[in-house]
């Protein structure tokens, strides 16, 4: 038993890295195109998270002063 689990394991494997019908350059293609969509969306996320820092540094100000509490931020 532990033969022929040590068997298949060093076994080659059959299963192509690409499949036949896939062409590995459309393939590339593809993940290229999912890279610069990624990258874009970082952008905008950051963008976004650097507005709502702002956001709330400005409504702590806001508070701050109200409150008449005198810290730096």
């Amino acid at each position: 038993m532990i033969n022929k689990v040590i068997n298949w394991l060093l076994s080659p494997s059959e299963k192509p890295i690409v499949e036949d019908h896939i062409d590995l350059y459309t393939k590339l293609i593809e993940l290229e195109n999912r890279i610069e969509l990624l990258e874009v969306e970082n952008v905008e996320t950051t963008n976004e998270l650097y507005r709502m820092e702002n956001s709330l540094d400005a409504r702590i100000d806001i508070l701050a002063e109200h409150c008449r509490i005198n810290y730096d931020v």
